[in-house]
């Protein structure tokens, strides 16, 4: 079915120089590894494009020997055969040694070992100052229709932008660009792959074992595609493993973003902190409201491991216009004047900042939240729907090139404001 297709998945060469371009300055040879590359389009761009020299060295893995020997014999053509080394390898299991590669690419081809085995599995495998960037099929439609839903269920576990993005601060990563891929890029694999499909010859299906299956298989998702294609989409990442900070208090207490199972300890730092049930009743309603954004709740570690510190970003707006509130933000009273309250507080800006959110709101300490460069939301005409001293209602402005709406801030339901 798929041999000698242009590609074994959506993407373009528009699309492989856009994710080249935000992954940043490479070294003049840098060490690439393609993993999934299929027939090797993306390989053989990366050796011809990557770095300044444009002479990279690219490790192609693939589990197909005849795509392997048809990417062989396009290095050859384009005189790229010196430097493309096709590895039969599974990308699961790869026999690398550790900060082995300053680039690692996976378009359209993460999804066989999954996300998060993908997040997991590779770092271990750049150098310092690596790059990885891997293209991950996702929920475009807030609510997916209930067909598509189940077509994808059966297949692979699709999430929204947002619970990738999660996934991948969880897994240590910062974010380098996010690329929702255009629709042209379905086009490019299914246009090829739908001809073939259409020219499949019957006795020759009924010859090949499993044929009918794939034919079959291979036609529904064309029209899945076809019918919902505005439901889904495939989104580029481009990361690189984040470094902890250069200070004390980041050493101390690395923050990352909550999981399930750190739900009651987020409740007793809260409960320990403010010593009412007010502000965890709080983060515990906000966790079943549509303002919650999957992600943005964040936790500072113990040397022990344990819960020390929590805070948390949620959506509100501004006559109208999304922003972020900060609130609230708790450490536990043992380790209060350690610097955990400021680890997660930095931690959890960062995040937004990298997820392109423009503008954080924060009703606190005057003395307090300027270290994260917060300043009076008053300088900005914005304005609480309480009456709140000027000095403690603070604004940061993530995003400085967009613009900063003035007016009242609507907060979120459960702050019953």
């Amino acid at each position: 079915m798929h041999r000698g297709l242009p590609r074994q998945g959506p993407g373009s060469d528009a699309t492989t120089r856009r994710l080249l371009s935000l992954a940043g300055p490479l070294p003049e040879r840098p060490r690439v590894l393609d993993l999934g590359c299929g027939p090797g389009r993306s390989a053989l761009l990366l050796a011809a494009e990557a770095g300044g020299a444009g002479l990279a060295e690219v490790t192609a893995v693939d589990l197909h020997e005849e795509f392997l020997d048809e990417l062989r014999e396009a290095a050859e053509a384009r005189g790229l055969a010196g430097r493309i080394r096709p590895v039969h390898a599974d990308m699961g299991a790869l026999p690398f040694a550790d900060g082995s590669f300053d680039l690692i690419w996976a378009e359209s081809s993460a999804y066989a070992i999954g996300f998060d085995t993908a997040l997991a599995a590779w770092r271990r495998l750049l150098a310092p100052g690596g790059t990885l960037v891997l293209t991950e099929c996702e929920w475009t439609a807030e609510e997916p229709s209930a067909a598509v839903r189940a077509f994808w269920d059966r297949h692979y576990a699709l999430r929204t932008g947002a619970g990738n993005l999660a996934a991948v601060q969880a897994a240590g990563y910062r974010v380098l660009g996010v690329f929702p891929q255009p629709g042209s890029d379905w086009d490019e694999y299914y246009g090829p792959l739908a001809a073939r499909a259409a020219a499949a010859k019957p006795r020759r299906i009924e010859d090949a074992p499993g044929m009918a299956a794939a034919l079959s298989a291979t036609l529904e998702e064309i029209a899945v595609r076809e019918r919902h294609g505005h439901e889904y989409g495939y989104t580029g990442y481009v990361l690189r493993p984040a470094t902890a900070g250069t200070g004390a208090a980041a050493r101390s207490w690395p923050a990352r973003p909550e999981t399930p199972a750190d739900t009651g300890a987020v409740r007793a730092v809260n409960l320990a902190a403010f010593g009412t049930p007010l502000e965890a009743d709080l983060v515990d309603a906000l966790r079943t409201d549509p303002s919650w954004l999957p992600g943005l709740s964040f936790v500072a570690e113990g040397p022990d491991g344990t819960v020390a510190a929590h805070a948390l970003l949620t959506r509100c707006t501004v006559d109208g216009v999304p922003a972020l509130a900060l609130a609230p933000v708790a450490a536990d009273p043992a380790v209060q004047r350690s610097g955990a309250g400021s680890a997660v507080v930095r931690a959890l800006l960062e995040a937004a900042r990298e997820r392109g959110e423009a503008l954080v709101l924060v009703l606190g300490h005057p003395e307090y939240y300027p270290r994260f460069g917060f300043v009076p939301a008053s300088r900005y005409g914005i304005r609480a729907p309480f009456e709140v001293p000027d000095e403690a209602l603070m604004a940061l402005v993530l995003d400085g090139s967009a613009a900063v709406p003035a007016g009242t801030i609507a907060y979120p339901a459960p702050f019953g404001v």
